[in-house]
C-alpha cells in the first residue's frame, strides 16, 4: 500500500482582517490546514494573535513580510512618504531598478519580526511575503541577512514560490502568474541554502481572485504534480467591511474556506493520501 506524504497548507494574511483571522483559526483548529503566515504591521494581527497561541504545537506559525498593504511599524520616508506602503504595482519596477531604498526595508523587516516575537515569544517558523514580496531584489538579501543576523539560520524556513516550469505547466489554473513569479524568485532558494536556510521544494496555490473558477478546482489542481518538499498556499477567510476595505476581490476567499472546511477536501486528502503537516 502507498503510504501518505507530507504537505504543508499555508493560509496566507492573518491578521489582514479579523475574517480572515477568524477563518484560518477555524480551519487550523479542524485540522484544516498546517500553517499560516502573520502580517505583523496589520493592526489586525495583535487584536487575533492570542488564538493562534493555543495552535502553536499544531500548526507552524511565520512572518507573512509585507510592504504593499497598511502602513509601516516606522517612518520610512523614501518608500512610503505619505505613511502608507505602496502598492505592488508601484513597489515592482523599482525593485526591478534597484531602487528600493535598503536600509529602510531592512529596518522595516527588523520592525515586522520583533512583532512577532513579542506577541508570540518565539521566533517564526518560517518567513515569506505579502504577494511574494521576500523575493524581490533588495528585499531578498536585507531579510536573509536579518534572519541570519538573529540566529534563524536552521531554525527558519523560507518560502520558495517557485516550481519546476513542467509542473506549472501540468496546472493550467494560475499558470500565467505562477511563471512570473517564478521568474522573479530565480536564485532565491540558492541564496537561501547558502545562508543556511531551508526551502520547501515545489509551490502551487495560485488562483483567480474572483469565482470564475471554483475553489474545488483551484485545490484538486493545486494537490497535484508536487514537488518533493511540497507547499500549497491558500487566503481563506470569512468576509468583513475591514476586509472590503482592503481587498475588492474578496469572496474567493469565503469560497476557499467553505471548501477547505467540506467533506470534499478531507476527501481529496485521502484520495491522493496526503497528510497536512507543519513542516517537511
Amino acid at each position: 500500500m502507498r503510504s501518505s506524504r507530507n504537505v504543508i497548507l499555508c493560509a496566507d494574511d492573518f491578521g489582514l482582517a479579523d475574517g480572515v483571522s477568524r477563518g484560518i483559526v477555524e480551519l487550523a483548529e479542524m485540522g484544516r490546514l498546517s500553517a499560516t503566515g502573520a502580517m505583523t504591521n496589520m493592526p489586525g494581527w495583535r487584536r487575533a494573535a492570542g488564538d493562534l497561541k493555543p495552535l502553536q504545537d499544531r500548526i507552524a506559525i511565520g512572518l507573512h513580510l509585507n510592504l504593499t498593504a497598511g502602513l509601516p511599524l516606522g517612518p520610512m520616508p523614501q518608500l512610503a512618504p505619505s505613511g502608507v506602503f505602496p502598492n505592488l504595482k508601484d513597489l515592482l519596477p523599482k525593485a526591478l531598478k534597484r531602487q528600493l531604498p535598503a536600509d529602510e526595508i531592512a529596518q522595516e523587516i527588523e520592525r515586522q519580526l520583533d512583532a512577532f516575537v513579542e506577541v508570540l515569544g518565539q521566533p517564526p517558523a518560517f518567513v515569506d511575503g505579502h504577494q511574494h514580496v521576500h523575493v524581490l531584489p533588495a528585499i531578498r538579501p536585507a531579510l536573509i541577512q536579518a534572519l541570519a543576523k538573529r540566529g534563524y539560520a536552521e531554525r527558519v524556513w523560507l518560502r520558495d514560490p517557485s516550481d519546476k516550469v513542467a509542473a506549472i505547466l501540468r496546472r493550467p489554473i494560475g499558470r500565467s502568474k505562477a511563471l512570473v513569479v517564478k521568474s522573479l524568485a530565480r536564485g532565491f532558494a540558492k541564496a537561501a541554502h547558502a545562508a543556511g536556510f531551508e526551502t520547501n521544494k515545489g509551490f502551487s496555490g495560485f488562483a483567480p481572485l474572483d469565482l470564475s473558477v471554483s475553489a474545488e478546482s483551484v485545490f484538486e489542481e493545486a494537490f497535484s504534480t508536487l514537488g518533493p518538499r511540497p507547499l500549497v498556499m491558500c487566503h481563506p477567510g470569512y468576509v468583513d467591511e475591514e476586509l472590503r476595505a482592503l481587498d475588492p476581490a474578496v469572496e474567493s476567499r469565503l469560497a476557499e474556506l467553505e471548501y477547505l472546511k467540506s467533506d470534499a477536501f478531507d476527501d481529496l486528502l485521502a484520495e491522493r493520501r496526503l497528510r497536512l503537516a507543519p513542516a517537511f
